[in-house]
């Protein structure tokens, strides 16, 4: 098991190897674990390019996240500014059925609401918005809709696994129930446990996934 120093170490290193980011910006804990970023970053995306930097790290049970978001002053928006820009964004994007999704807008956090059609759809909308100025978060209560799911999905889900070389698919028990799909076993990091997840959304007819995959010599905690 590695030691917290270790983790924090290599959490520090991987901040600095992310682009976008400035390591004196965000500041790294680590107690049993579980990892706080502290600090003040000027958008939304760092606020979330530290997250996930944090969370390819073996070893990280969880992240703590205070990291606060500070504009400049030029770049300071009102509510209805920043509403009538991501309308605009939506309604340019390909990917997004912006006819389906609902947006409200307050204190620069965006609430998303709705029902598409793939799960593809809400990562393309909360993507057409997240580098847009002034956005401090994103509340995505977006739904799929239900579909019938196919009898070798299962099977499709499999395949899925086995093709991608970041996850170690003889560890990964799938349970279909209905448009649910939940994952059990081990993984060796939070990227795989990711990785996994994603992959079931793109199967056909999933609107429901139940992700109980545990970090390799770590106890999750749900």
């Amino acid at each position: 098991m590695r030691t917290d120093l270790e983790i924090q170490k290599d959490v520090m290193e991987e901040l600095k190897w992310a682009p976008l980011l400035k390591a004196t910006e965000i500041g790294v804990a680590v107690k049993d674990g579980v990892v706080t970023l502290s600090g003040t970053v000027d958008s939304y995306t760092k606020k979330m390019e530290a997250e996930k930097a944090a969370k390819r790290v073996t070893g990280v049970k969880a992240i703590a996240e205070e990291i606060e978001i500070k504009f400049f002053s030029s770049s300071i928006k009102n509510d209805t500014e920043i509403a009538r820009t991501i309308a605009d964004s939506l309604r340019w994007h390909s990917s997004v059925p912006e006819d389906k999704i609902k947006v409200k807008v307050e204190g620069g956090w965006v609430t998303l609401e709705g029902e598409v059609d793939w799960d593809y759809q809400k990562g393309a909308a909360e993507n057409a918005i997240i580098n847009l100025t002034g956005v401090k978060g994103i509340n995505d209560l977006m739904t799929v809709k239900p579909q019938v799911v196919a009898k070798d999905v299962k099977q499709k889900i499999a395949a899925a696994f086995h093709r991608n070389a970041t996850i170690d698919s003889e560890k990964i028990n799938i349970e279909i129930a209905g448009n649910k799909a939940t994952l059990k076993g081990v993984v060796r990091s939070w990227a795989e446990r990711d990785d996994a997840e994603d992959a079931v959304w793109n199967a056909p007819g999933i609107s429901s996934v139940d992700n109980q995959l545990e970090i390799e010599n770590e106890i999750f905690v749900y």
